[in-house]
């Protein structure tokens, strides 16, 4: 029997799309015989996800999961609403945002994991779904979040079953006060999150380069009223807590009371759970954003066929 090399299980995977171990089981069951593998893989149904790999995945699934101290978000493409209501891919977006939450965030480990009862690792699952489903699909994404002291709350905005939709939040509050409450205000912050859409956690941690292309653009606008200089410095400050308080969370209205700022609730959520809270991090997912869907033209791909 010819030896089942590296290099020739790899040579295999690029040829087929197949998984590394679906690859190396057809490799064995064909003495080594890379045609005749791929044609294996083919029977199988397992070496049509290459075929898939080149369309567009924009629809899909966030999945969150939280338990205790940690908390994990993922989004898992595929490339209609239709699979986002297939069991098995409900099933596996959840598995991996479990292994996310347990094993952490770096795409290489999370796709190197063990997928639960199959002896297949993440990547291979997700090879094997796109064989047996039948769109391309593509792990895009992933973050953990934990805290020594406190818990990590989720919540999905409109889910299609519990911990998986379209738009998801994790967010980490630090404290040794009582749990439940804790969850209770983590669950009203998280869906704040979603509504709102912020995106820092605090003035300090506003990225250095968007802050200044805003007062670039705020400064430009208020020279363009005709005003002094000093004044329009005085102008630039003011409009800057305004956008302060549209893209910062701790500086945002609470949309619950719709008057409280988001520093303030945590503030007095301290007498509430027993212990001073502090918001430590917090993450949005929504699906398919920045990714462009192709838009195709079926009469020009036709014209385009009958001229080449």
């Amino acid at each position: 029997m010819a030896a089942i090399t590296a290099s020739l299980v790899k040579e295999l995977r690029e040829k087929s799309g197949a998984g590394m171990m679906d690859c190396k089981k057809a490799l064995a069951e064909t003495d080594g015989d890379m045609e005749a593998a791929v044609d294996w893989l083919r029977t199988k149904g397992l070496a049509a996800a290459q075929k898939k790999s080149d369309r567009v995945a924009a629809d899909g699934l966030v999945g969150v999961s939280s338990e205790g101290t940690t908390g994990a978000v993922v989004e898992i493409n595929a490339e209609t609403d239709f699979v986002a209501r297939n069991e098995t891919f409900q099933g596996f977006v959840s598995a991996v945002a479990n292994i996310v939450r347990e094993n952490g965030d770096e795409t290489a480990t999370v796709l190197a994991a063990a997928y639960p009862e199959t002896g297949r690792t993440v990547e291979e699952q997700l090879t094997h779904n796109v064989a047996t489903i039948g769109e391309n699909m593509t792990f895009r994404r992933a973050t953990r979040l934990s805290v020594d002291n406190g818990i990590v709350a989720s919540y999905v905005h409109s889910a299609l079953a519990p911990g998986l939709g379209k738009i998801g939040v994790l967010v980490a509050l630090e404290s040794t006060g009582d749990q439940d409450k804790l969850q209770a205000l983590g669950k009203q912050i998280a869906m704040h999150i979603a509504a709102a859409r912020p995106d820092f956690l605090s003035i300090d941690s506003v990225d250095q380069d968007a802050l200044n292309r805003e007062r670039d653009v705020l400064a430009e606008q208020a020279r363009a009223s005709g005003k002094p200089e000093e004044i329009v410095e005085k102008m630039v400050q003011g409009r800057l807590r305004k956008y302060y308080e549209e893209v910062v969370l701790l500086e945002q209205v609470f949309v619950i009371d719709n008057e409280t700022k988001i520093s303030k609730v945590v503030a007095n959520a301290a007498a509430d759970v027993g212990a001073p809270v502090a918001i430590k991090n917090f993450v949005r997912y929504t699906l398919g954003e920045g990714i462009e869907k192709k838009e195709s033209d079926f009469a020009a791909e036709v014209a385009e066929a009958v001229k080449g």
